[in-house]
This record gives structure tokens, sequence and C-alpha cells, in this order.
């Protein structure tokens, strides 16, 4: 039974621990990129649409990785593109035109009806989906990115590690005093049967 709470104790201070390191990257890779996080080398975005619904749900994090060859996507490869200064898009290419010199998409959400109304310059890719989800992470992300929200998932994990450091120090200081109190009582009866055997 000790060898269990002690494990699950380990455990529990384990998760609490990762969740904090975790909020800090977060919090912090989102501040100094000004958006998305990035590590190793690949970019963590958002999914702001259901467009991509099943292979991303809305609200996940995915995990994209930028540069390379922009002429080389092939039908299925699933890309991300600026479709304006302020707004990226990740759909699937579903045929590959050339123009002249140009390589050209045409791309298409998955749960979409009709492909995209406009063909992807190559230019205009930035990153290829390496098929790697977070589900609904990005609410977490995003949230990240006010004060009140980076303030809040910065604080919270280390209150709740803070709190259960304090609750696990009680536990260990009221199994002391009652190990004392046993203590006590065995020595006090060991006292009177003493006393007995003398008289």
């Amino acid at each position: 039974m000790k060898v269990a709470m002690k494990w699950s104790s380990r455990l529990i201070s384990f998760v609490l621990f990762v969740s904090l390191v975790f909020m800090v990257f977060i919090v912090i890779s989102s501040k100094a990129s000004g958006g998305e996080p990035e590590l190793f080398g690949y970019q963590f975005k958002t999914v702001l649409s259901g467009s991509m619904e099943p292979e991303f749900q809305t609200g996940s994090i995915i995990a994209v990785k930028p540069g390379g060859d922009m002429t080389r996507f092939q039908e299925g490869d699933i890309v991300t593109f600026m479709e304006n200064e302020n707004k990226f898009i990740t759909h699937r290419v579903i045929d590959v035109v050339q123009s002249g010199e140009h390589v050209m998409y045409e791309t298409k959400g998955d749960n979409n009806n009709a492909p995209d109304s406009a063909l992807v310059l190559s230019e205009n890719i930035i990153a290829e989906y390496v098929g790697f989800t977070i589900p609904y992470a990005g609410y977490v992300g995003n949230f990240a990115q006010s004060k009140e929200g980076a303030a809040l998932l910065l604080i919270l994990p280390g209150l709740l590690l803070l709190i259960y450091s304090g609750f696990t120090i009680w536990q260990g200081i009221s199994q002391l005093e009652k190990d004392n109190k046993t203590k006590s009582k065995l020595e006090e009866v060991t006292k009177v049967e003493e006393m007995k055997e003398s008289v």
C-alpha cells in the first residue's frame, strides 16, 4: 500500500512538473515567435476551421516543416500556404499545374465541397504538414498569446505544484506524528511491564 502511494505521489508530481514546463514552453515560444511556437525546426500551427476534418479537428495544433523545394509536392500532400499577408491555410494538394517555369497547386480542404478558388503558387507555400497533431491544444496556444492567458498558464501549474507539495509535506508530518504517538504508547507499555516485573 505504501509503495503504491509513493509511486502515485511521484507520478502526480511528475505530471504537474511536465505540465508546468509545457506551459512555460508554449507561452515563451508563442511570445518569441510572435505567433505559433517552433521546436527543432518544426512550426506548430493552430487549426482555426474544420475544412480539413477528419484529418485534424478545429482547435488542434499541427506540426509543419518549413523550407525545402516548394515545387516538390504531389497530389495528396498537405501543405500550408499564405493566402494573404495575415492568413495561412493548410489544405491538401489535389492537382499539380505546370505553367512555364512556374509550378502551381490546386488545393482543397478534405471537408470542403469544392477546391479552393485560386491556384497556389509554389512561392506562396511555406511548409508541409508532417502528420503530427495534438487535438484541441490550439485553444491553449491561442489563450497563451493573450496577457491574461500567459499569466494564468504560467501561474496555474506552478500553483498546483506548490499546493500538492504542501499537501505531501502535511501528509509526511501527519505520518511522523502518528509514528511518534505509536512509539510513545509502546514505550509506556514497556515501562509499565518493566515496573510490574520489578515489583
